[in-house]
Parts: structure tokens; sequence; C-alpha cells
């Protein structure tokens, strides 16, 4: 049978201390990487991001055939393109209440997606409802995700 260990103090005993501090859990997850670590992130993760999008937009293009000029150019533009949207939505979608944040971001999902889902050669209806089933997942997943994560006013609980 296991005992709880005496307080310091008079034995037999309880420490006004112990008895008054409530046991609290810590309200975030240790944070391992260093400030540099995380400034540098901010710009790799939507460099690496934007290009791998790019080059895939530009491989559904020209759909195994030779890369020319065009090609490249619709690659960058798109990379640029997903870059910058990719920033906008990170500086802003925190600001915003959980429903409209995860929308944000399953709105860009799902435009992303379908952007690059049509260059496949495939009909606009197509595209259309695929963007729309990716949107609708995404925003499932996130809504479900910031509403167990936050209250009301967008502030982390846990």
């Amino acid at each position: 049978m296991a005992h709880a260990a005496p307080a310091p103090g008079r034995p037999g005993r309880t420490s006004r201390t112990a008895t008054r501090t409530p046991y609290t859990t810590p309200s975030r997850t240790p944070d391992v990487f260093s400030a540099r670590t995380h400034r540098i992130a901010q710009w790799a993760v939507p460099v690496t991001l934007g290009l791998v999008y790019g080059y895939w937009v530009a491989a559904n293009n020209r759909s195994g055939g030779e890369i020319t000029g065009w090609n490249l150019l619709l690659g960058f533009v798109s990379a640029l393109a997903f870059m910058a949207l990719w920033v906008a939505l990170w500086a802003l979608a925190p600001l915003m209440k959980r429903e409209l944040h995860a929308l944000l971001w399953a709105a860009f999902a799902g435009s992303a997606f379908g952007f690059m889902y049509s260059q496949a050669g495939n009909t606009a209806l197509r595209s259309t409802g695929m963007a729309l089933a990716v949107a609708a997942t995404v925003f499932v997943i996130l809504f479900y995700r910031y509403y167990t994560h936050e209250d009301a006013a967008g502030r982390r609980i846990r």
C-alpha cells in the first residue's frame, strides 16, 4: 500500500504551504529550439514549401514532356504566389477568431490544391470539386484543433 510522504515540519502534520499551493500543470510544452532557429524556420518553411509547390505545378503542367521556359516561369510564379500567401496567412490568421482562422487556411489549401490539380489537364468542374473536398477536410481538422486548443478569444489554453 502506498503512503504519502511526510511534509517537512512536525511529524505527522502537513505544512501550510503544502496545503495552500495547488498543483498546476505547465501551460505550454517546453521550447527546445532557440529564438534564432525559430526566425530561420519562419522563412525557411514557406520558401521550401513554395519551391516544392512550384515544381509540382510545373511538373503537372508539362505532363512528363520537355521543360520549357514558360514551364519554368509558371513554376517560379506559382512558388512566389504560394510563398506570399503563406506568409500573409501566417501573419494574419492567428489574429482571427478560430472559425475564420480555420476557414482562411482551408481556403488557402483548397485553392492551392485546385490550381495544382487543374494543371494536370483535368476539367474545371472536377478541379473545383476536388478543391472543395480538400478545403472541407482541412477546415474540419483545423477547426477541431483550434476549438480544442483555444478559448473563444483565440488564446491558447494548452
